[in-house]
């Protein structure tokens, strides 16, 4: 993957991420994903689209997502969790599934996510791991976008100041 030039990612506005869920009744958890994308300032869209009850429009949106702009797509569904699979088939963008607990405490979603045909790959996260697919997606730009990867070890060392450090605390250190 080539490195794009600096500010590149944001300099004409448009989504490198397109998120997609295949309920309205799923947007509290999918919109961690979009939440957690904002705040490491990656543009991204959100639409709800199904494989099932929406299939036109969702091959639609995914043959021309590449040519839009898009860089991959967050796909998020519970129950029978086609939609990963169906978008995988239509694009060649990377897919993140992330399967949702609609019923059987979301385990259905899982197994439907993660068991894809070879050649038709879905890289799946937990389950309501909206945020966690954000972060996959922000990793996988990170490669080709540096103020990315910047603002990912920032957030990261954020984080990491949420924890007891053992061996400051030997040292007399502790916070």
């Amino acid at each position: 993957m080539a490195k794009a030039k600096a500010n590149e990612l944001n300099k004409n506005g448009k989504p490198v991420v397109g998120i997609l869920t295949g309920s309205p009744s799923d947007l509290e958890v999918v919109k961690k994903a979009e939440e957690t994308l904002h705040s490491l300032g990656i543009p991204c869209e959100l639409f709800v689209l199904s494989a099932h009850r929406t299939p036109d429009l969702t091959a639609r949106y995914c043959k021309e997502a590449e040519e839009r702009g898009l860089e991959l797509i967050i796909a998020c569904a519970g129950m029978a969790a086609h939609l990963a699979g169906a978008v995988a088939a239509h694009t060649l963008l990377p897919v993140i599934g992330v399967p949702l607990k609609a019923s059987l405490d979301g385990l259905d979603a899982l197994l439907a996510t993660v068991q894809m045909p070879p050649g038709i790959p879905v890289a799946t996260v937990g389950i309501d791991g909206a945020k966690n697919a954000a972060y996959l997606a922000a990793r996988m730009l990170a490669r080709k976008f540096p103020e990315i990867k910047a603002r990912l070890e920032n957030d990261l060392a954020v984080q990491r100041t949420r924890y007891d450090d053992p061996f400051a605390a030997k040292a007399g250190k502790r916070k």
